[in-house]
């Protein structure tokens, strides 16, 4: 399936991105107010659309501590060395171009009652409706023998800034013949096809750098994963040797990790002394999320799918790798596109805009060598309580290397096109 570029970085802009029919706010009486909670792909995405589609007739605060954004999506390509990172590293002045009011700070907690964000300085930020998309939080207590203390010597890189850098300098650092055990989560999690991309960028740069005698082991809680057989298929053809893939069935369970000796023990070996262990463990919604109330027994937000507010109270939306979205994977893409559709419902109930039926498009790209690339993604449209896939695509094994190129091609693209969408 070919995806025009327009498309990619549009992802539902046919029914979220659409003209404001609604009017201003009356003349003297105060604007409504929306406070967005994340500044990713899918709180920017929201906070951006609901400011300029509504034409200033919303008053729109977004709340991140960081001042720069530093995307998960394509930090695997900095790990392969097809990214440096200040390109892969964005700033939040094109939303202050649009009227949103960006807040240095750090959501503390959510007073659902009085319809108030209380952050970490104390002030109270009031709002008529909320968008929560806090991204994910790492279940640290997952693996046994690792913390969030131990993230130092076993980098997760799973959340973005200094583990990302932190992985990389461990990375460049393992010597010829060293070895790298990464252990990968349980679904649900943020990026499916993440880790094994990761493992492929990983080779890569071992490759690059003639050190073809190092070996990574990936130690995988699940029977499967996306994108398995394009994966293996690239990791025979370009990396013969250097990956090893452990299903449950073979490793027996993980046992315990030992951060100062950099030991790993499974059912099936004890790896000791690797030079690198990367421990990407269990995940939730975050913090904020959860301790208003907003997740269930799963740890993720349960939402209404056709418009993504959450089940639990219906002035907050839920997007992003924090909800449960159905079909649809923890993506940027999916982040992005759900934030249209959420933008579009609020100004439908704030100023009385123009709404359509909700659809989602989501598409995942991932690197396994130069000029090798794949995809998988789909179309998605509320059904049966859920966000259910209409249509789907996915690359297939043994394709020819131009269309492989053509793909790569089309994932930078993408790359351009969505944080030009998210912060431009």
């Amino acid at each position: 399936m070919s995806i025009s570029r327009r498309q990619l970085i549009s992802g539902s802009a046919s029914f979220a991105g659409v003209m404001m029919f609604g009017a201003p706010a009356v003349f003297g009486q105060a604007k409504p107010r929306v406070v967005v909670i994340g500044g990713g792909a899918g709180g920017v995405t929201a906070a951006k659309y609901i400011a300029k589609d509504s034409a200033g007739a919303i008053a729109v605060t977004l709340v991140e501590p960081l001042a720069k954004y530093q995307t998960c999506f394509h930090s695997n390509l900095y790990l392969g060395g097809f990214r440096d990172y200040p390109s892969i590293t964005h700033g939040y002045g094109g939303l202050k171009k649009l009227g949103v009011t960006v807040v240095a700070d750090r959501a503390n907690r959510i007073d659902r009652d009085k319809k108030e964000v209380i952050l970490a300085s104390g002030k109270k930020l009031p709002y008529d409706r909320l968008v929560v998309s806090p991204g994910i939080d790492l279940k640290y207590d997952s693996v046994p023998g690792w913390s969030q203390a131990a993230e130092e010597a076993m980098p997760h890189a799973w959340k973005p800034g200094a583990q990302t850098l932190l992985l990389k300098k461990k990375l460049d650092a393992v010597p010829n013949g060293g070895v790298i055990v990464m252990i990968t989560p349980p679904n649900p999690y943020r990026c499916p096809p993440g880790p094994y991309e990761r493992v492929s960028m990983m080779a890569h740069a071992l490759k690059k750098a003639g050190k073809t005698r190092s070996k990574i082991f990936v130690i995988d809680p699940k029977d499967s994963f996306s994108k398995q057989a394009l994966f293996q298929e690239g990791w025979e053809n370009h990396y013969k040797g250097m990956v090893e893939w452990l299903g449950p069935k073979v490793h027996d369970g993980l046992k315990s990790v030992d951060p100062k000796t950099g030991t790993v023990v499974t059912g099936f070996e004890t790896y000791k002394n690797a030079a690198l262990v990367n421990v990407i463990p269990a995940q939730m919604a975050g913090a904020i999320a959860r301790d208003a109330g907003l997740a269930n027994a799963t740890g993720y937000c349960a939402i209404d799918p056709a418009n993504m507010k959450s089940t639990a109270d219906a002035n907050i939306f839920v997007l992003g790798d924090a909800c449960i979205a159905g079909d649809m994977p923890k993506s940027a893409f999916s982040a992005n596109s759900q934030a249209k559709v959420a933008a579009m419902m609020i100004r439908g109930e704030l100023i009385s805009a123009r709404t359509f039926p909700a659809r989602y498009t989501n598409t995942c790209w991932s690197l396994i060598d130069t000029d090798d690339c794949v995809k998988v993604g789909g179309a998605y449209e509320p059904k049966d309580g859920k966000i259910a896939a209409s249509s789907t695509f996915i690359s297939k094994t043994g394709e020819d290397a131009g269309l492989r190129k053509q793909t790569q091609a089309e994932n930078m693209g993408w790359y351009a096109g969505i944080t030009a969408d998210m912060f431009a």
